[in-house]
């Protein structure tokens, strides 16, 4: 007999086929080469623009480059730098790290593509406020007779911008840490869990009711205070076993194309889970991103395309590496059948001890509510989309009771439900971009072309 769990998982399984892997994989690639490295060939220049050099308050928008990363970030930067890469261990072995740093490098391209696009071909809502994402450089960039791939990827988004994943994970790390500790709810954990959402989904709604304008001033403080916390944590374990480092390198390479040290060497479910926990975390492609950005206040697509890439970044290739390798040195992924964020609690605290426990507490409640915070914008903007601004209220009610319900279900149904529906987003996702990419390079080179002209570096 079929249960939710089972179906769950076959309907991620099946949607994280060969197809939407060579889609994204294939995606990003091309658009690394079609681009010829322009944006990471303009690194400097993105910084730059992400501390406000070229920032103006006439420039339309509602939020600056710095608050749309901060609130892009607010929502990738969370839970799967924490849990998601311990599942991504647990699940693929060390190799799918690999697949995780191959997909986020390709992940910056791809990015500056889809958060171009955003800016490039921004639409307006009901009430005639300028709006981006997917779902309006579809219908703007391509033509009415793509809408149907515009309401496609809304329809999606509604489902797939729910944050179950991240309260059932803030649920997991306060049970295990506080309430076994004082013994609370042993009899009944249903009830303590459920507690505990109801809780979580009061605090999200006080801040989401406030709208994009709230969420980028609460994510631009929250963001860099809650990566530099859990990054001084992480480069400890690092300078710890500094000398093991390469070592450790090494056997990432080597498992990621042997897939020797789970599920009987095989490769493709590395690739696959190392690819899907990418996704998971920088979202590149999936089309989150690019709603995020598309709030920027700015007149030049391109700068945005070009802060935006530096998400992945930071995203995967710094915190997520922290996570893995803090997992790997520890050993504690080899000692026993935990998985998600109970893993890498388990690890900071063999390595840090108490204080590690504690640190990583901490930054899983920032992490989490934070991302559940940014998310909430998402969801809203598919709403609007869809049916009109006067329903997003509607929206922010049902997602917080969303967030009280997830506290109850297991990891599985959380992790493969947004897996399913981030992959029914990145089709149409990328698609268009595909199909955008000329009209991105020629945004490009005019933008590049008058750097020197009006004196930018």
């Amino acid at each position: 007999m079929l249960t939710i769990d089972s179906l769950v998982e076959k309907f991620s399984s099946f949607m994280w086929g060969t197809p939407l892997l060579v889609l994204l994989l294939g995606g990003g690639l091309f658009f690394t080469f079609y681009s010829r490295f322009t944006p990471f060939r303009f690194f400097r220049h993105a910084f730059m623009i992400l501390i406000g050099k070229y920032d103006s308050e006439d420039d339309p928008g509602d939020i600056s480059h710095f608050q749309a990363l901060s609130s892009a970030l607010a929502s990738t930067v969370g839970m799967g730098n924490i849990s998601g890469v311990a599942i991504a261990i647990h699940t693929g072995g060390p190799g799918a790290i690999f697949w995780m740093w191959l997909s986020a490098i390709l992940g910056m391209s791809t990015k500056f593509f889809t958060c171009t696009l955003s800016i490039l071909y921004r639409g307006k809502d009901d009430q005639g406020r300028v709006m981006g994402g997917p779902m309006y450089y579809i219908e703007t960039g391509l033509g009415k007779k793509f809408k149907p791939l515009a309401i496609w990827f809304s329809l999606a988004g509604l489902f797939g911008c729910l944050a179950p994943f991240q309260s059932n994970q803030l649920t997991q790390i306060i049970r295990d840490e506080v309430f076994k500790q004082q013994g609370l709810f042993a009899g009944d954990a249903i009830v303590g869990n459920l507690l505990v959402g109801i809780v979580i989904s009061l605090v999200v709604a006080s801040v989401i009711f406030g709208g994009i304008k709230r969420i980028g001033l609460v994510a631009s403080r929250m963001v860099p205070m809650m990566v530099s916390l859990y990054m001084l944590a992480g480069v400890t374990i690092l300078v710890k076993h500094y000398a093991e480092i390469p070592e450790m390198f090494m056997f990432i390479l080597k498992d990621a194309f042997t897939g020797d040290a789970v599920l009987g060497g095989a490769l493709g479910a590395v690739i696959i889970t190392g690819i899907r926990r990418a996704a998971f975390s920088n979202e590149a492609g999936i089309g989150t991103e690019a709603m995020a950005h598309g709030a920027a206040r700015t007149k030049e697509p391109v700068r945005e395309g070009l802060v935006a890439m530096i998400g992945p970044f930071i995203d995967t290739i710094i915190v997520c590496s922290v996570t893995a390798f803090a997992i790997l040195f520890s050993g504690m992924w080899q000692a026993g059948s935990t998985n998600g964020v109970t893993l890498t609690t388990q690890a900071f605290s063999h390595e840090l001890g108490e204080l590690g426990r504690y640190i990583l507490m901490i930054c899983v409640i920032i992490f989490s509510l934070s991302t559940m915070i940014g998310y909430s914008y998402y969801g809203s903007k598919c709403t609007s989309y869809l049916f009109g601004s006067r329903y997003k209220k509607y929206y922010r009610i049902f997602y917080v009771l969303v967030l009280a319900f997830a506290s109850i279900i297991t990891l599985d149904v959380a992790i493969n439900f947004i897996d399913g529906m981030y992959a029914l987003m990145a089709i149409p996702t990328m698609i268009s971009t595909l199909l955008l990419a000329p009209r991105v390079m020629r945004e490009a080179r005019r933008y590049f072309g008058s750097m020197d002209h009006y004196g930018y570096k």
